[in-house]
């Protein structure tokens, strides 16, 4: 696509709204009719993410199953995704808008960086953010709820920060914690209880887990680790070295070990 507009900005996502509005991937969402308030049940939702500091950075953390309705469509969704080099994305929702946000998103984010020759600082991103989540506000009142945390390690304070997000685009950061979705206030419960400042990367993990798994035991849209089949929740750390994945089978140690005292 040639882009030859009139905006000369370093945003991807002002030029679409200035000279390409036709193509803003939430566009076609602000003319539902009104049956799709009903509709909207049928569409697949992800469900519960937290975010918790630890002394390194952030952890992020999101269940792999996704419901319409009373049923399972999914297993295996992702909700947790690297925005870029020190910033992580992870959505709740209506799974087709949430996924859309995040891929402009990626883009908005590499596009300012090849323009301005740096990233963009960690409170323009939160800021970024917020306007597109406010561009999916017709969609929003339709059924189609997009629900992001961002997470990230800022450079310049040289600590990982959390921000959450209304249906508005209003945004505020957690100092903390935070959890989200369908069984976002379970999770909420765990981290509270057992949230302590600087912990480490292993602790961090597994309270991030246990939040999860609590969750999943009361909320019947969150899934918890399915050793059975192998799925795990998605988890990235975000440190001043980067995001990285927590792999599967440090997944399933922990969460064999949780699993295990919560029966004893």
């Amino acid at each position: 696509m040639l882009l030859t507009g009139s905006y000369g900005g370093s945003s991807f996502f002002e030029l679409l709204q200035q000279d390409f509005p036709h193509l803003l991937p939430f566009r076609h969402l602000q003319h539902l009719p009104p049956e799709a308030v009903q509709l909207s049940t049928a569409v697949p939702f992800a469900t519960t993410i937290l975010a918790l500091r630890f002394a390194d950075g952030v952890v992020v953390a999101g269940d792999r199953q996704a419901t319409e309705g009373f049923e399972v469509s999914s297993r295996r969704i992702e909700k947790v995704y690297k925005a870029d080099d020190h910033a992580v994305i992870a959505i709740a929702g209506a799974a087709g808008p949430c996924l859309e946000m995040v891929r402009l998103f990626q883009v908005e984010m590499e596009h300012y960086q090849k323009i301005e020759g740096e990233p963009l600082a960690l409170d323009g991103k939160a800021n970024k953010l917020a306007q597109m989540v406010k561009q999916n506000l017709p969609a929003a009142f339709q059924g189609l709820v997009v629900i992001p945390i961002l997470a990230g390690y800022d450079l310049r304070l040289k600590q990982g920060r959390i921000f959450k997000y209304d249906l508005t685009g209003g945004r505020y950061e957690e100092h903390q914690f935070y959890a989200t979705g369908s069984g976002g206030k379970e999770a909420r419960s765990t981290l509270r209880k057992f949230f302590k400042p600087d912990l480490s990367r292993e602790s961090a993990i597994r309270l991030a887990l246990e939040a999860l798994i609590d969750a999943a035991d009361l909320d019947v849209g969150t899934a918890g680790p399915d050793l059975t089949r192998g799925i795990f929740p998605l988890v990235k750390l975000v440190t001043k070295e980067g995001v990285s994945d927590v792999e599967d089978a440090e997944l399933r140690a922990l969460s064999e070990t949780i699993l295990q005292t919560l029966k004893g």
